[in-house]
């Protein structure tokens, strides 16, 4: 319901693995965890790692700064 209030432009980073599969804690394992954020709202990028680490973070960021600037962006080293 929040996400439907927000003002648009609306941009939504994944961090973490149980943010972006649920990790360990999925819906197989835990009736209170939802396996993956992509199932309820709609996610712009994806940031790996359980934790994650900094610099894909940072990477998430700068690739969410470029889409919204309306540059392509190209995936590499396995982060998105």
């Amino acid at each position: 319901q929040m996400y439907e209030q927000m003002p648009k432009p609306k941009y939504v980073l994944a961090i973490g693995s149980c943010a972006s599969t649920g990790g360990p804690f999925g819906s197989e394992y835990s009736y209170a965890a939802v396996s993956g954020v992509d199932k309820i709202l709609p996610v712009d990028v994806f940031v790996p790692g359980c934790p994650p680490r900094p610099e894909a973070i940072l990477h998430g960021l700068i690739t969410l700064k470029k889409r919204i600037e309306g540059q392509k962006v190209l995936v590499q080293d396995g982060l998105r």
